[in-house]
This record gives structure tokens, C-alpha cells and sequence, in this order.
């Protein structure tokens, strides 16, 4: 009986919460007289809005939908590719442990916005403005602190026995990291990839900054539709309904690893 009071309770909770994204599912389906009925309850659906943003001449939804898949996915492995080798440095080699880990993590705690005008000079002379791979390298930098803590909590959870006992059968530093630690690492790897994956694809602050045209993402495409003439709701909430999709399969796909990964550093015995 617990149970059932405890899962109408958390379900309720999910409802409330998720309320505006409800609503934006709503609104999509809906026509433009629906939408300034704000009265009307029931309505015949429509595809009228993912018509106009999948196939309408100006405005180029794929095109954002495809960078923000590009964005989220290199940003992954980019930070994944450098905080495995990082944190083994640091906590089994012990190489700059005492200044490069509290150095990197400390950047976790400034506000992304003091980045970014030197982001933008910085950017502007090496010619990486309004291309994808600069986004990339901004995610990247922003990620990694939060991967590095992560995957020190997954690595510290792994006996070193193993470690020695590779050692002692001749495997160098490399051998064990790739031959042995990859693989019991696989369900951290894939929480910091997912993390990653979904942080990188709801940016907005540099995608304002650091795109124009060629890079823009899904999060900044969105908003194309706020015009001086007014805002086509419609259109906004099909394409934000659109883009919510990705990071929501994604997760959902790799949720046990997702769960079984974070909870591998959890508790320390």
C-alpha cells in the first residue's frame, strides 16, 4: 500500500515538474486559432508546425537539429578521450594530483560567462568563429571538470590489486589502462559521455555568442521564430518539442548504464 501512495506521489511530481514541456507537446499539435483560444481544451491535431519547421524555405530546422548532433556527440568523446587518461595520471600515478586536479576542478565553480569574451577575441583571430569545431572546444573546456570528477570517483572504486597484479605479469602503464581499466570503466565512460552529451546539446549561452549562421544549434535555431512581427508559438513549440528528443532517447537508451555508472563511485568502503 506504501508503494502505491509512493509511486502516485512521485508521479505527480513528474507531472508537475514537466508541466511546460506537457505544454509544449500540447501547443505543437495545436492550430494557431487553438493556440489564441487559451480556453479550449480539446482540439483535432495538426503536423501544420513540424510541416513548417522540417520543410519550410526559411528556416533551416535540420540543418540546427544536425549541428547540435554533431556538437553533443564530438563533445562527448573529445571529453572522454581526455579525462580517462587524466584521472589515471592523477590518481594512480599521482601526476599533478596536488596542482592540476584542484586547478581544473576549481574552474567548475566560475560562471561560464566570464569566458566569454576571451572566448570570442580568442576565437575571432584564430578564424574559429561560427564553426562547429570551436563550439566543440568551448564544451569541451567547460565539461571536462565535471568528467574528471567523475571518472576519479569511478577509477578510485576499482581495487589496485588488479593493477598489480597486471604488473607483475609484465603489462606496462598503457596496457593496463586500455586492457584493464577501459573495460571495468565502461559503465562511468558512458555516464560522463551522457552527461556531456546532454549539457553540450542545451547550450545556449555560447551558441548566442559564438555562432551567426553556419553553426547555429537547435537551442539557438528555436528562438528564430520571436520576431518583431510576434512570436509563432506553434512553430517554437514543435521545434523545442523536436529537439528535447535526442538527449531524452539517448538517456533513456542508456539509462542502466547511466544509473550503474554513477552509482560506481557512490560509495567508498
Amino acid at each position: 500500500m506504501k508503494k502505491w501512495y509512493l509511486t502516485a506521489f512521485v508521479f505527480i511530481i513528474a507531472i508537475l515538474v514537466n508541466i511546460p514541456l506537457i505544454n509544449a507537446i500540447l501547443t505543437s499539435f495545436k492550430t494557431d486559432s487553438d493556440i489564441s483560444s487559451s480556453s479550449k481544451i480539446l482540439f483535432e491535431p495538426t503536423f501544420e508546425h513540424f510541416s513548417n519547421i522540417l520543410f519550410g524555405s526559411s528556416y533551416e530546422f535540420p540543418q540546427y537539429f544536425a549541428n547540435s548532433l554533431l556538437l553533443a556527440t564530438f563533445t562527448s568523446l573529445l571529453v572522454i578521450i581526455i579525462t580517462l587518461p587524466a584521472a589515471y595520471s592523477m590518481i594512480r600515478l599521482h601526476f599533478g594530483e596536488k596542482r592540476a586536479l584542484p586547478f581544473t576542478t576549481g574552474l567548475r565553480l566560475f560562471p561560464p560567462i566570464i569566458f566569454a569574451i576571451p572566448y570570442y577575441l580568442m576565437f575571432q583571430t584564430l578564424g574559429l568563429l561560427d564553426t562547429i569545431f570551436g563550439l566543440v572546444l568551448i564544451n569541451t573546456f567547460l565539461n571536462v571538470p565535471l568528467g574528471l570528477l567523475l571518472m576519479i570517483g569511478f577509477l578510485q572504486d576499482i581495487p589496485k590489486d588488479i593493477e598489480e597484479s597486471a604488473m607483475l605479469d609484465g603489462c606496462s602503464t598503457y596496457s593496463i589502462l586500455f586492457r584493464i581499466i577501459l573495460p571495468l570503466m565502461k559503465p562511468g565512460i558512458a555516464s560522463v559521455g551522457i552527461l556531456t552529451f546532454m549539457f553540450s546539446w542545451n547550450d545556449y549561452l555560447f551558441a548566442v555568442i559564438m555562432s551567426l549562421d553556419k553553426a547555429t544549434p537547435v537551442t539557438l535555431g528555436a528562438t528564430m521564430f520571436i520576431t518583431s512581427w510576434g512570436i509563432k508559438w506553434g512553430d517554437v513549440s514543435a521545434a523545442s518539442f523536436l529537439s528535447v528528443l535526442p538527449p531524452l532517447l539517448f538517456t533513456f537508451l542508456a539509462q542502466k548504464y547511466l544509473v550503474s555508472g554513477l552509482s560506481m563511485g557512490a560509495v567508498k568502503g
